[in-house]
């Protein structure tokens, strides 16, 4: 018999012109409790970006999508959040924003492989 677990998650997105509230899917977080992991695929998308607006700053989003992996990933990259849990972090990164890079509503499910589940989510809703 398979173990499911609890896990929540969060599209993360880019919203170029704020005002217009058009957003592109840029990644999604996962946090499932039980395995004490917290983790994120992202992917920029500049043909997706610039559509919405032209004179997006690419390499901001770009720098923003790096700050959100390595908030999950802990260790000295993450800055002031390395000392705090993985579910900490979570909330964190999912904290309403209004910046060009935001996450989205968080969602939950069951899974018995959170990677693999990961890798669905992304592939689903990002790619």
């Amino acid at each position: 018999m398979t173990t499911l677990h609890d896990y929540e998650y969060a599209l993360i997105r880019a919203v170029p012109r704020v005002e217009r509230g058009e957003c592109v899917n840029l990644g999604v977080l996962l946090y499932c409790r039980h395995a004490g992991r917290l983790s994120a695929r992202t992917l920029l998308a500049p043909a997706k970006l610039l559509a919405l607006d032209p004179a997006v700053d690419l390499d901001g989003v770009a720098r923003a999508l790096r700050g959100v992996e390595a908030v999950c990933e802990g260790g000295a990259a993450a800055g002031p959040a390395a000392g705090d849990s993985a579910g900490q972090r979570f909330r964190w990164l999912t904290a309403p924003r209004s910046a060009v890079v935001q996450p989205g509503p968080v969602h939950t499910g069951l899974t018995a492989d959170p990677a693999a589940e990961l890798d669905h989510l992304f592939d689903l809703l990002v790619r």
